[in-house]
Parts: C-alpha cells; sequence; structure tokens
C-alpha cells in the first residue's frame, strides 16, 4: 500500500482482516460498526467474493461514502448504479458489484451486520420500481 495516500494507512483502534482480496477495518460503533472496506482495482464480487460467501449475489446492505475510486452495481432485474467518489452509498441485498478503473474502491461503511438493511430502512433485496412514464 501506498504510504503517501492516507486512505490506505492503518486504522487506529480497528480489526484488519483481508476477504478475497479485499481489505477491511471495522471498529464497533454502540450497536453498529464503522468500517473501511478497499477493493482493490479488478474487483469483482460475483468472481472474486461469490466463492467465499457461498450465495449467487451478495445479500448484505452497504451504506456508507465512497472516498475513493468508482464502482458499478447490478441488480438480477437489469438495475444498475454507478457510484464515483466522492459521493454517498446505498446498496440494496441482491446485488453484484465491480471495481470500474485503475484505482482501488475505498469505502467507508456504517452497517449491523445482517441486520443493515431493517436497521437503515431498507428493502430487504432489491425490488425494482417501474419507471412512472413507462
Amino acid at each position: 500500500m501506498s504510504a503517501t495516500n492516507p486512505l490506505l494507512a492503518p486504522v487506529n483502534g480497528a480489526a484488519h482482516h483481508v476477504v478475497a482480496g479485499v481489505r477491511i477495518d471495522i471498529a464497533p460503533a454502540g450497536t453498529g460498526r464503522i468500517k473501511r472496506v478497499i477493493y482493490p482495482a479488478g474487483f469483482r464480487w460475483s468472481r472474486d467474493m461469490k466463492p467465499v460467501s457461498g450465495t449467487e449475489r451478495c445479500m448484505f446492505a452497504h451504506v456508507g461514502f465512497l472516498l475513493q475510486g468508482q464502482v458499478h452495481v447490478d441488480y438480477p432485474d437489469g438495475c444498475t448504479v454507478e457510484f464515483r467518489a466522492p459521493q454517498v452509498v446505498i446498496i440494496e441485498p441482491g446485488h453484484d458489484a465491480w471495481v470500474v478503473g485503475a484505482e482501488p474502491a475505498i469505502l467507508i461503511e456504517f452497517d449491523f451486520k445482517e441486520d443493515t438493511a431493517r436497521r437503515f430502512g431498507l428493502a430487504g433485496q432489491h425490488v425494482h420500481v417501474a419507471d412512472p412514464l413507462d
């Protein structure tokens, strides 16, 4: 990791994990957690994380702030979302996602483990909302 980029520096007071090439620093915050997640360039959930999770799609909600990079999110109904830093990120369960471009995507995430979607008032799985102009 680059010594010149403070976004990549070790996080004091956080537990450090690496899963499928993704660096995750987790710190408790009341009944939830604050995480810094560094997705490397070229990361794709369906290729890299699916074998670890054992599910067809990522079934976790992600709520946070993208500090660096760009992420593409794809849902099975054809909905897509692009996030480009700096940007707030809200991703419902039931998605595939990948890093776009040559730099890592760095996400500061707030979660309640498997209860994140409910605690943030999100759907338990992505539901396509029809365009009223259709």
